[in-house]
């Protein structure tokens, strides 16, 4: 196992938790942050820290109102306040050279916070971050396939009772997810979930001045 411990840094005035792998073995390289999608807390992302973890020293952060980072109806779940969170959270651990590796809304949340121009974000992986955005398609995926979940999640579900959400899930994963969907702040979901229409991150993208990479179910293409 390359899984070192969960740790938690107070940055933009809220607690971010991040798990973290691999560690200062690989301190040649630059470090990698993993930016997890709309309802995946970061434990749920772990099976890929181990495998970064062999190679580079890897953060899995939580985003704010998921897992166990800062959740409140005070906090700003906008996807400016979720870049400035990821900037602030290598700044606090002190990266002086970084990648980030966001999948789905982290994908989105990487190239919002390249807009800013990190001088220590060396490089951005999107995942099948969502294309939707004013003047776009819709976002493909319900509103209510999240909500429903969740509210079932914070009464108490299995396995079973999760396959109905996600039915070509492992029973592992389908364990992980039952066990900390709760986690999640309905609040950030919906405000996540509402910016996939409003935000512009096709915008962001010419701004960007660090190599990136583009990631979608079978192909890969870099800009």
């Amino acid at each position: 196992m390359t899984f070192l411990y969960g740790g938690n840094v107070k940055a933009t005035a809220i607690r971010q938790h991040y798990l973290r792998y691999g560690g200062d073995a690989h301190a040649a390289r630059d470090a990698v942050i993993i930016v997890p999608g709309i309802t995946s807390p970061a434990i749920t992302w772990g099976f890929v820290g181990e495998v970064f973890g062999r190679v580079f020293d890897t953060y899995i952060l939580d985003v704010r109102g998921r897992g166990l980072s800062s959740a409140s109806d005070e906090l700003d779940y906008s996807l400016d306040a979720q870049a400035d969170d990821l900037c602030a959270f290598a700044h606090a651990l002190g990266l002086a050279r970084y990648s980030v590796v966001g999948h789905s809304m982290g994908g989105r949340i990487g190239v919002r916070a390249a807009r800013f121009h990190p001088a220590e974000m060396k490089r951005l992986v999107m995942v099948d971050p969502p294309v939707s955005g004013p003047g776009r398609r819709a976002y493909p995926s319900k509103l209510p396939w999240y909500v429903d979940s969740m509210a079932l999640a914070r009464e108490g579900m299995d396995a079973e009772a999760m396959r109905a959400f996600c039915l070509t899930w492992t029973d592992a994963q389908l364990k992980l997810r039952a066990e900390w969907l709760h986690t999640c702040d309905e609040r950030a979901i919906r405000t996540s979930f509402d910016g996939f229409h409003t935000d512009d991150v096709h915008a962001d993208l010419l701004s960007l001045q660090i190599p990136t990479l583009l990631l979608r179910a079978v192909a890969a293409m870099s800009c």
